[in-house]
Protein backbone atom coordinates (compact mmCIF):
# COMPACT_ATOMS: atom_id res chain seq x y z
CA UNK A 1 0.00 0.00 0.00
CA UNK A 2 1.32 3.64 -1.04
CA UNK A 3 1.82 5.76 1.50
CA UNK A 4 2.32 9.59 1.79
CA UNK A 5 5.43 11.51 3.19
CA UNK A 6 2.49 12.65 5.59
CA UNK A 7 2.06 9.16 7.08
CA UNK A 8 5.60 8.42 6.96
CA UNK A 9 8.43 8.90 9.17
CA UNK A 10 12.02 9.11 8.01
CA UNK A 11 13.27 11.45 10.38
CA UNK A 12 16.05 10.25 12.86
CA UNK A 13 14.83 10.60 16.73
CA UNK A 14 15.87 13.76 18.33
CA UNK A 15 17.64 14.12 20.98
CA UNK A 16 16.72 16.25 24.26
CA UNK A 17 18.94 16.58 26.79
CA UNK A 18 18.12 18.38 30.33
CA UNK A 19 20.42 19.36 32.94
CA UNK A 20 19.38 20.72 36.71
CA UNK A 21 21.92 22.12 39.22
CA UNK A 22 20.18 22.43 42.40
CA UNK A 23 22.08 22.85 45.87
CA UNK A 24 22.61 20.04 48.35
CA UNK A 25 20.68 22.44 50.57
CA UNK A 26 17.38 23.21 50.09
CA UNK A 27 17.75 26.48 51.79
CA UNK A 28 17.40 29.41 48.38
CA UNK A 29 19.53 31.80 50.43
CA UNK A 30 22.71 33.31 47.88
CA UNK A 31 24.68 32.56 50.44
CA UNK A 32 23.60 29.15 51.96
CA UNK A 33 24.02 28.21 47.71
CA UNK A 34 27.50 29.51 47.47
CA UNK A 35 28.92 28.03 50.35
CA UNK A 36 27.12 24.30 49.30
CA UNK A 37 28.51 21.61 46.68
CA UNK A 38 26.86 21.70 43.82
CA UNK A 39 24.54 18.52 42.68
CA UNK A 40 23.36 18.35 38.51
CA UNK A 41 21.76 15.81 37.36
CA UNK A 42 21.66 15.35 33.11
CA UNK A 43 18.16 13.18 32.14
CA UNK A 44 18.48 12.73 28.36
CA UNK A 45 15.67 11.09 26.47
CA UNK A 46 15.06 9.73 22.95
CA UNK A 47 11.75 11.83 21.55
CA UNK A 48 10.75 10.83 18.07
CA UNK A 49 9.64 13.12 15.75
CA UNK A 50 7.22 13.60 12.68
CA UNK A 51 7.86 14.51 8.99
CA UNK A 52 7.42 18.32 9.96
CA UNK A 53 9.94 17.80 12.68
CA UNK A 54 7.34 18.05 15.34
CA UNK A 55 7.37 16.23 18.40
CA UNK A 56 5.41 13.36 17.98
CA UNK A 57 3.66 11.66 21.71
CA UNK A 58 5.81 8.79 23.11
CA UNK A 59 6.12 6.97 26.29
CA UNK A 60 10.14 8.74 26.45
CA UNK A 61 12.17 7.75 29.70
CA UNK A 62 15.48 9.06 30.84
CA UNK A 63 17.92 6.93 29.14
CA UNK A 64 21.34 8.43 31.48
CA UNK A 65 21.38 10.16 34.79
CA UNK A 66 24.30 11.27 36.14
CA UNK A 67 24.84 12.33 39.60
CA UNK A 68 28.10 14.55 40.74
CA UNK A 69 29.16 16.81 43.16
CA UNK A 70 31.97 19.73 42.82
CA UNK A 71 33.21 22.17 45.89
CA UNK A 72 32.64 25.55 45.06
CA UNK A 73 35.69 27.60 43.52
CA UNK A 74 37.87 28.92 45.88
CA UNK A 75 37.07 33.30 46.12
CA UNK A 76 38.97 36.09 46.71
CA UNK A 77 39.08 34.91 50.22
CA UNK A 78 41.07 31.66 50.38
CA UNK A 79 44.29 32.36 52.00
CA UNK A 80 47.13 29.87 51.11
CA UNK A 81 49.61 30.15 54.56
CA UNK A 82 52.61 28.70 55.25
CA UNK A 83 53.40 26.88 58.59
CA UNK A 84 56.51 27.21 60.58
CA UNK A 85 58.84 24.20 60.55
CA UNK A 86 57.11 22.06 57.64
CA UNK A 87 58.07 21.94 54.28
CA UNK A 88 56.00 22.79 51.24
CA UNK A 89 55.55 20.38 48.29
CA UNK A 90 52.94 20.96 45.69
CA UNK A 91 52.29 18.25 43.07
CA UNK A 92 50.93 19.06 39.84
CA UNK A 93 49.07 16.81 37.78
CA UNK A 94 48.68 16.73 34.16
CA UNK A 95 46.23 14.65 31.72
CA UNK A 96 48.20 11.27 31.79
CA UNK A 97 46.59 7.75 32.76
CA UNK A 98 49.46 7.53 35.28
CA UNK A 99 47.44 10.39 37.38
CA UNK A 100 45.29 7.40 38.88
CA UNK A 101 48.04 7.43 41.38
CA UNK A 102 48.08 10.37 42.54
CA UNK A 103 46.72 9.21 46.03
CA UNK A 104 49.15 6.46 46.14
CA UNK A 105 51.78 8.43 45.51
CA UNK A 106 50.74 11.14 48.01
CA UNK A 107 50.42 8.16 50.85
CA UNK A 108 53.91 7.12 50.04
CA UNK A 109 55.42 10.65 50.10
CA UNK A 110 54.05 10.75 53.62
CA UNK A 111 55.07 7.81 54.68
CA UNK A 112 58.85 8.34 53.60
CA UNK A 113 59.01 11.61 54.73
CA UNK A 114 59.84 12.18 58.51
CA UNK A 115 56.88 12.57 60.94
CA UNK A 116 55.04 16.17 60.30
CA UNK A 117 57.33 17.76 58.38
CA UNK A 118 55.27 17.40 54.94
CA UNK A 119 51.87 19.79 53.27
CA UNK A 120 50.97 18.63 50.34
CA UNK A 121 49.09 20.71 47.54
CA UNK A 122 47.75 19.17 44.32
CA UNK A 123 47.36 21.31 41.02
CA UNK A 124 45.86 19.71 37.95
CA UNK A 125 44.90 20.09 34.63
CA UNK A 126 41.53 19.84 33.45
CA UNK A 127 42.38 16.37 31.35
CA UNK A 128 43.73 14.76 34.57
CA UNK A 129 40.19 14.99 36.11
CA UNK A 130 39.53 12.31 34.37
CA UNK A 131 41.96 10.09 35.96
CA UNK A 132 40.83 10.85 39.82
CA UNK A 133 38.91 12.10 41.90
CA UNK A 134 39.62 15.23 44.07
CA UNK A 135 37.40 14.23 46.81
CA UNK A 136 39.21 11.12 47.42
CA UNK A 137 42.56 13.06 48.42
CA UNK A 138 41.45 13.69 51.69
CA UNK A 139 42.97 16.50 53.54
CA UNK A 140 45.00 17.70 50.41
CA UNK A 141 43.96 20.32 48.69
CA UNK A 142 43.72 20.05 44.88
CA UNK A 143 42.95 23.40 42.99
CA UNK A 144 41.67 23.73 39.55
CA UNK A 145 41.79 26.07 36.67
CA UNK A 146 38.57 27.78 37.57
CA UNK A 147 40.18 28.40 40.89
CA UNK A 148 42.29 30.57 39.42
CA UNK A 149 40.06 32.87 37.89
CA UNK A 150 37.67 32.92 40.43
CA UNK A 151 39.52 34.22 43.50
CA UNK A 152 41.11 36.77 41.35
CA UNK A 153 38.37 39.30 40.22
CA UNK A 154 40.49 42.88 40.86
CA UNK A 155 43.22 44.62 41.78
CA UNK A 156 44.42 43.63 45.42
CA UNK A 157 43.06 39.62 44.81
CA UNK A 158 45.09 36.69 45.16
CA UNK A 159 46.40 35.75 41.82
CA UNK A 160 46.40 31.72 42.80
CA UNK A 161 49.87 30.59 40.66
CA UNK A 162 51.62 33.56 42.23
CA UNK A 163 50.50 32.61 46.11
CA UNK A 164 51.48 29.04 45.29
CA UNK A 165 54.68 29.61 44.38
CA UNK A 166 55.62 31.83 47.04
CA UNK A 167 54.22 28.64 49.48
CA UNK A 168 55.71 26.10 47.95
CA UNK A 169 59.67 24.57 48.51
CA UNK A 170 59.82 22.51 46.10
CA UNK A 171 57.67 21.28 42.56
CA UNK A 172 56.66 17.68 41.34
CA UNK A 173 54.98 17.12 38.24
CA UNK A 174 54.03 13.95 38.50
CA UNK A 175 52.75 12.39 35.84
CA UNK A 176 54.16 15.27 32.98
CA UNK A 177 52.05 14.17 29.61
CA UNK A 178 53.53 14.71 26.50
CA UNK A 179 51.09 17.92 25.90
CA UNK A 180 52.51 19.87 29.11
CA UNK A 181 55.82 18.86 27.91
CA UNK A 182 55.73 20.46 24.83
CA UNK A 183 54.06 23.44 26.59
CA UNK A 184 56.75 24.30 29.42
CA UNK A 185 59.70 23.48 26.72
CA UNK A 186 57.84 26.58 24.36
CA UNK A 187 56.59 28.70 27.10
CA UNK A 188 53.09 28.14 27.47
CA UNK A 189 51.22 29.95 30.06
CA UNK A 190 47.21 28.46 29.40
CA UNK A 191 46.42 26.91 32.70
CA UNK A 192 46.89 26.62 36.23
CA UNK A 193 49.66 24.11 35.97
CA UNK A 194 51.62 25.63 33.10
CA UNK A 195 51.36 29.28 34.72
CA UNK A 196 53.10 28.02 37.47
CA UNK A 197 55.73 26.20 36.17
CA UNK A 198 56.80 29.38 33.62
CA UNK A 199 56.58 31.55 36.98
CA UNK A 200 58.57 28.88 39.33
CA UNK A 201 61.15 30.54 41.46
CA UNK A 202 64.42 29.16 39.74
CA UNK A 203 66.50 28.80 43.16
CA UNK A 204 64.13 26.19 43.97
CA UNK A 205 63.59 22.74 43.18
CA UNK A 206 61.36 21.33 40.52
CA UNK A 207 61.08 17.80 39.65
CA UNK A 208 59.33 16.00 36.52
CA UNK A 209 57.97 12.52 35.66
CA UNK A 210 57.34 11.88 32.49
CA UNK A 211 54.08 9.62 31.60
CA UNK A 212 53.65 9.03 28.05
CA UNK A 213 52.99 6.10 25.29
CA UNK A 214 56.46 4.85 23.89
CA UNK A 215 55.71 6.08 20.34
CA UNK A 216 55.15 9.52 21.66
CA UNK A 217 58.41 9.05 23.87
CA UNK A 218 60.55 7.97 20.97
CA UNK A 219 59.06 10.79 19.12
CA UNK A 220 62.52 13.39 18.56
CA UNK A 221 60.35 16.38 19.85
CA UNK A 222 60.57 14.62 23.13
CA UNK A 223 64.21 14.98 22.93
CA UNK A 224 64.38 18.48 22.30
CA UNK A 225 61.64 19.42 24.81
CA UNK A 226 63.49 17.58 26.99
CA UNK A 227 66.50 18.69 26.47
CA UNK A 228 65.13 22.01 26.81
CA UNK A 229 63.93 21.82 30.78
CA UNK A 230 67.11 20.10 31.99
CA UNK A 231 69.65 22.42 29.94
CA UNK A 232 68.34 24.99 30.10
CA UNK A 233 65.74 25.37 32.70
CA UNK A 234 67.72 23.39 35.21
CA UNK A 235 64.57 21.00 36.01
CA UNK A 236 65.86 17.64 37.43
CA UNK A 237 64.08 14.53 35.18
CA UNK A 238 62.78 10.95 37.13
CA UNK A 239 62.67 9.17 33.69
CA UNK A 240 60.11 6.60 32.77
CA UNK A 241 60.70 3.25 32.89
CA UNK A 242 59.91 0.15 30.47
CA UNK A 243 56.18 -2.08 31.10
CA UNK A 244 53.19 -3.10 29.47
CA UNK A 245 51.76 0.19 29.32
CA UNK A 246 47.72 0.62 29.54
CA UNK A 247 47.66 0.25 26.00
CA UNK A 248 48.81 -2.69 25.58
CA UNK A 249 52.08 -1.99 24.41
CA UNK A 250 55.32 -2.77 25.59
CA UNK A 251 58.23 0.17 26.36
CA UNK A 252 59.32 3.11 27.88
CA UNK A 253 57.24 5.72 28.92
CA UNK A 254 55.64 4.83 32.21
CA UNK A 255 55.79 6.80 34.99
CA UNK A 256 58.43 5.63 37.66
CA UNK A 257 56.65 4.13 40.50
CA UNK A 258 55.28 6.07 43.46
CA UNK A 259 57.86 4.73 45.44
CA UNK A 260 60.36 5.90 42.80
CA UNK A 261 59.33 9.21 43.38
CA UNK A 262 58.25 9.76 47.03
CA UNK A 263 62.38 8.45 47.81
CA UNK A 264 63.70 10.96 45.87
CA UNK A 265 61.74 13.92 47.21
CA UNK A 266 61.74 12.04 50.94
CA UNK A 267 65.57 12.82 50.35
CA UNK A 268 65.47 16.84 49.93
CA UNK A 269 62.75 17.06 52.49
CA UNK A 270 65.12 14.83 55.16
CA UNK A 271 67.75 16.86 53.95
CA UNK A 272 65.96 20.20 54.63
CA UNK A 273 65.51 19.25 58.27
CA UNK A 274 68.81 17.09 58.72
CA UNK A 275 66.28 13.89 59.87
CA UNK A 276 67.85 10.27 59.46
CA UNK A 277 67.56 7.35 61.05
CA UNK A 278 70.21 4.24 61.49
CA UNK A 279 67.11 2.55 58.80
CA UNK A 280 68.04 5.47 55.88
CA UNK A 281 71.61 3.96 56.00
Amino acid sequence: MDTSPSETNNSPPEKRGKVEMESDNEDKDDTALNQQPLRAEINLEIVASDANGGARPSNSVPLLSIPFQQRPAFDSGHRITRLGGKYHIILAVTGSVAAIKLNELIQELKRQSPPNKLVVKVVTTQSALNFFDPKEMGDVTVYEDRDEWNMWKKRGDPVLHIELRKWADSLVIAPLDANTLAKIANGFSDNLVTSLIRAWDQKKLLYFAPAMNTAMWENPLTYQHLKTLKELLLYREIPPIEKELMCGDKGYGAMASPQMIASILASDIKNKFAVYSYSDY
